[in-house]
């Protein structure tokens, strides 16, 4: 049972292949049991890529029974149709079709299970990436909101330097009274003279003003506050939107990018052995010399063809013959318009039947 499976999946002729050897039988065995198991690992690369994307078991799974359908009727095409002839020339030239679009099936086939082999090399350098991308992302907001913070930043600071100047300039005036008063500066006078009412109500004055600008200063000082926090709220907020994505920064085409900054040499002998793989049943029917099968294919062939070229010899004569009397009889009765005319339906009924005749005959060989 297991034999004839693998021999239908080489492609091969049953009925011819059951005429050989037993070696020979055993030659297409091992041709289609390849083009089976390239199938089943088109399968599992196919449904591991899928799952990379949609998260979902079951979608990948029917894709990859698909994909794997499609690369065992490419395998299985490839190899029934590359046939044994008698110049190795004429072989190579017919096989390297099949190996180019063979290299091709073997690349797509090791992308996907290379990732799953290197899964966690692969995941150390998307982690990276991710640290990358969240630095990147942070300082793009941050560089967004600058302007507006550093605005609100020079404002405050503009707020509390009028502020200091003013409290500098009311402790100056405090500090000139007080020496007034104790005659130290100014009139070097003891006493509350009139000069020191004045510098005292200069004083007052300023503190007044003081007072006023430290109620003013207060109320812009929390605006400009609020709008600081508010602007640093929105500010992490926009930076945690952007954590899933980049969290998320783990499919299909982000980890063939990570494979790519991975040291080559592994990846390349994985994907040249899938290339062996893939490529084994269309060498073994190059290399391998010329077997029973090939003769008893290549002369089915050649008894077919031979027989269509001889039918298609007897058709063209069988018109040709009807023609020839056909113009002869025309011309015998050519002054008899319905003579000729029976004669041309007699003519016509004689050739459908033989034409009928020779289609059963083509259709029974």
């Amino acid at each position: 049972m297991l034999k004839r499976f693998f021999i239908l999946c080489s492609g091969a002729d049953r009925q011819l292949l059951d005429k050989c050897s037993e070696g020979e039988q055993t030659k297409y065995v091992g041709i289609g049991a390849t083009v089976f198991f390239t199938a089943v690992m088109a399968f599992l690369a196919a449904t591991y890529a899928l799952f990379t994307v949609f998260d979902s078991i079951y979608p990948a799974v029917i894709f990859g029974l698909v994909w794997a359908s499609l690369i065992f009727n490419l395998d299985r095409y490839i190899v029934s149709t590359l046939k044994k002839r008698d110049s190795f020339t004429n072989e190579v030239l017919q096989a390297v079709p099949r190996l180019v679009l063979a290299l091709i099936i073997a690349v797509v086939i090791s992308k996907p299970l290379e990732i799953k082999i290197f899964e966690k090399e692969i995941d150390a350098v998307l982690l990276s990436e991710q640290n990358k991308l969240a630095l990147q992302n942070k300082k793009e907001v941050q560089t967004y909101f600058a302007t507006n913070l550093q605005d609100i930043k020079s404002e405050t600071d503009s707020l509390k330097a009028q502020l200091a100047a003013k409290e500098k300039e009311v402790n100056n005036l405090y500090n000139t009274y007080i020496a007034e008063a104790e005659g130290t500066k100014g009139t070097l006078k003891i006493g509350k003279g009139p000069v020191f009412k004045e510098k005292i109500a200069k004083h007052n004055t300023a503190k007044t003003e003081l007072d006023s600008l430290r109620k003013i200063t207060a109320a812009k000082l929390a605006t400009l506050n609020e709008n600081k926090q508010k602007l640093e709220t929105e500010q992490e907020s926009k930076i945690a939107q952007a954590k899933p994505i980049i969290n998320k920064y783990d499919g299909l085409m982000a980890r063939i990018r990570a494979l790519n900054d991975l040291p080559t040499m592994p990846s390349l002998f994985i994907m040249l052995l899938f290339l062996c793989v893939e490529t084994a049943p269309i060498l073994a029917k190059l290399l391998a010399p010329k077997g029973t099968y090939d003769y008893l294919l290549e002369e089915s062939e050649l008894a077919v063809k031979s027989r269509v070229e001889e039918q298609i010899r007897e058709l063209k004569l069988l018109e040709k013959t009807y023609e020839q009397i056909q113009n002869e009889s025309f011309a015998a009765l050519k002054t008899d318009e319905q003579l000729a005319s029976e004669s041309k339906k007699t003519g016509k009924e004689i050739l459908s039947g033989k034409i009928q005749a020779f289609g059963k005959k083509y259709a029974q060989a």
